[in-house]
């Protein structure tokens, strides 16, 4: 039975005084991050809090988000980490719906206020929060409690609360520990929004462990590439439009980089090409696909060593279940379908979550049997190699016909024109719904002609599968915090007076 105080426990046993957190030059002591989580709980309880009450925190990466995302569930209370691009009322709705009693936040939070019992700015007043004697990590809780409130981004519906215990996270750990093996000797730059549950896998392993963790606020490709160069970086993980825009930034002006040697990405699908150019900025890197959901804690198969498959079909798979995982492609009655067939992803294991807070009608709906049903289509082949073809909610059917996004964008992503793709389907009287693209094209391209970008796809895809339409912008896809395309925001205007609802 573990419980988040026991990687802090083991750090501070074995390396007392090695560097655990760099945040903006600052360094923090294995030493000083268990005291300093340990007394930001005694403050917490000094404020009237009891064993359960939820913390929640709305901030960028630092070495505070660290010390209460680690102490706070250590110390028995529910951590619920917010979304820093969520609009006000999606944060007063994630602070109402949990129950949050404080709020820890790095920017204005004037529009909180009634909320929540306290609201504590990080600088001085969260200092002041530790000047009690620290408050004993671990006494009094065990695996099963609830450790964190993740609200998810909302991407296929309104944002709900996933309830994972110190068990689910704690374990899903060790899965990518086992997969993806860390050191003492490692430097991880933590560049991925810790408010996403792939943060904790990092954090807790990395602590574990006992390697290095560097913070990183604001995402700035030019910021990240100066940190690996001088804090010599390991390993991070971010989403594909993070490794976009740092090979863009290394193409454009090297750093020494030869420190790299994991980059891990996931939250959505990546082109080949996006992989392809990352790896030839970061060549000594082993890149790592990571596939998961924050109701599976979050992580469930990895596609390792992805740059020597790029000529290989296997570099559209999310790769195989990681150890303590089980994976399988159900059909809608639960059986599980012939290799290469598709069908819904199901997961089992301890890492899926104890259910949806407050939301038992959609809990029930996923949880099944003890396993998680993800709404994600997929197929796996005779290896167990997981290929995703889309989101249930974002297949497209078309004159009977279904086309699967990712097919589509992986072709537009070829094009030298194209930075950033997303595919879609909109309505249309003849078909039902047509294929339809929202492009970024790279600067040198900012003039191509989406008749060009049709053409392309006209040569390599099927007639039914290429886009009847494509809208050229300038500016970059919306995305969620975790970074992935928002897709109902591109699909809205096109269904809006439709009597189809638009996820």
């Amino acid at each position: 039975m573990h419980t988040f105080a026991d990687p802090l426990n083991r750090a501070v046993q074995v390396a007392p005084d090695k560097t655990a957190v760099i945040d903006e030059g600052q360094r923090y002591s294995y030493r000083e991050l268990q005291d300093r989580s340990a007394r930001l709980v005694a403050g917490l309880y000094a404020l009237g809090l009891e064993k359960g009450d939820r913390v929640a925190i709305w901030s960028d990466n630092n070495h505070q988000y660290i010390e209460t995302y680690v102490g706070v569930p250590a110390g028995g209370l529910v951590v619920v980490p917010l979304n820093t691009r969520h609009a006000e009322p999606e944060l007063r709705y994630a602070l109402e719906d949990s129950g949050t009693k404080v709020l820890i936040t790095d920017r204005d939070a004037s529009g909180m206020n009634g909320i929540c019992d306290h609201v504590i700015q990080i600088g001085d007043e969260y200092e002041a929060l530790l000047t009690s004697e620290p408050h004993p990590l671990g006494e009094g809780i065990t695996e099963n409690d609830l450790a964190g409130l993740f609200y998810t981004g909302g991407t296929t519906g309104k944002s709900k609360g996933v309830m994972l215990s110190h068990r689910n996270l704690i374990a899903n750990t060790f899965h990518w520990l086992v997969s993806v093996p860390q050191t003492a000797n490692d430097v991880m730059l933590v560049m991925a929004p810790l408010f996403h549950a792939a943060g904790s896998n990092g954090v807790l392993g990395s602590i574990w462990t006992t390697g290095t963790q560097i913070t990183l606020g604001a995402f700035d490709p030019e910021q990240v590439l100066e940190i690996i160069q001088a804090e010599k970086v390991t390993a991070t993980l971010g989403v594909p439009a993070m490794l976009a825009a740092m090979a863009e930034a290394q193409h454009a002006n090297p750093r020494t980089v030869d420190s790299v040697r994991t980059i891990a990405h996931g939250g959505s699908p990546i082109a080949t090409e996006v992989v392809r150019r990352t790896w030839t900025a970061f060549p000594r890197a082993e890149m790592i696909e990571v596939y998961g959901a924050t109701e599976l804690s979050p992580l469930t198969t990895a596609l390792r060593n992805e740059q020597d498959l790029l000529e290989h079909d296997r570099a559209r798979s999310c790769g195989q279940s990681i150890p303590g995982t089980d994976v399988r492609i159900l059909d809608t009655d639960g059986q599980e379908v012939t290799r290469g067939e598709i069908g819904e992803v199901v997961v089992r294991g301890p890492n899926v979550m104890v259910g949806y807070w407050n939301k038992q009608e959609q809990t029930d709906a996923v949880l099944k049997g003890g396993a998680y049903w993800s709404g994600d289509l997929g197929y796996m082949d005779e290896e167990g190699y997981v290929f995703l073809v889309d989101r249930s909610k974002d297949m497209i059917v078309s004159g009977g016909e279904n086309v699967y996004c990712t097919e589509v964008e992986e072709v537009l992503y070829k094009h030298e024109a194209v930075l950033e793709a997303a595919v879609y389907g909109i309505p249309d009287e003849r078909w039902g719904e047509a294929v339809h693209a929202t492009v970024v094209p790279r600067v040198e391209h900012s003039n191509v002609a989406p008749e060009a970008l049709i053409e392309y796809c006209r040569e390599q895809i099927a007639g039914y599968k290429v886009p009847k339409g494509i809208n050229i912008q300038q500016e970059p896809l919306p995305k969620s915090g975790p970074g992935k395309v928002l897709k109902r925001e591109l699909r809205a205007p096109f269904w809006e007076g439709s009597d189809r609802a638009v996820n």
